[in-house]
């Protein structure tokens, strides 16, 4: 999933970037309107977050060279630089991020490659599997942790009824969407939740091997709160 280890591609492209390479190539690239130059460097290779400022930054430069008039120029231009800086800081985020994991994988591992079920029902479960040692051991220890919920269906209030009443295969196809859904939301919190525990100075031995998520009071629904299992809610916000 690459919520808590960048994969290894987009790791090795982020290394082979200097960061004073891409600044010099960005504005050789708003200078000319073009980058030609900057093609040379894997910037596709390094995930969704730099890949979407890289595309933002040849629209710029493209809506730059397709300007005609003077002041509409010197506004592209600048739409462009403003687009290259955003590209440069997504470069230096993601490779701080790098950083970050390495330094954490030396005393904490957590995997984030968590397969979904076939169908899912209402009652939802995500097991986070995580190796953990303290700074001067050797040795690794391993544990999990099955976060639970279930699922209360959204129901959207339409003042207008429908013309037809959906099918009862068509019902079931939403709900397997609604459900899978919350099933992604789930796992992304869960395995946030555990990075965070182990981030705040706890140990493995202390994580409990079921949690019961607490859902928003008011919707019944997941909230920022739901998988802090280490806190009570009324602490969890604090």
């Amino acid at each position: 999933m690459g919520v808590i280890n960048l994969p290894e591609s987009e790791r090795n492209a982020l290394a082979a970037i200097d960061e004073n390479v891409l600044r010099s190539l960005i504005d050789k690239a708003c200078d000319e309107g073009r980058q030609s130059d900057l093609n040379r460097l894997p910037l596709s290779s390094c995930g969704a977050y730099v890949g979407s400022k890289l595309y933002n930054f040849e629209q710029a430069l493209k809506r730059y060279r397709e300007a005609k008039s003077a002041k509409n120029r010197e506004s592209k231009h600048y739409s462009a630089r403003r687009a290259g800086d955003d590209l440069s800081f997504a470069v230096m985020s993601m490779k701080q991020r790098m950083a970050t994991e390495e330094t954490e994988r030396e005393t904490v591992r957590i995997d984030d490659n968590i397969m979904p079920p076939w169908t899912f029902g209402r009652k939802l479960s995500v097991r986070v599997y995580y190796r953990w040692r303290g700074p001067d051991e050797i040795d690794w220890q391993s544990g999990s942790i099955v976060f639970r919920h279930e699922v209360r269906p959204r129901y959207v209030y339409d003042p207008s009824p429908p013309k037809r009443k959906p099918s009862a295969a068509k019902q079931a196809e939403q709900l397997q969407e609604e459900l899978g859904s919350t099933w992604e939301d789930l796992t992304l919190m869960a395995l946030c939740s555990v990075r965070d525990f182990f981030r705040e100075g706890g140990r493995g031995s202390d994580i409990p091997e079921e949690f019961e998520v607490v859902p928003d009071s008011h919707d019944g629904h997941l909230n920022n709160y739901s998988t802090i299992f280490w806190k009570t809610p009324s602490t969890a916000s604090v």
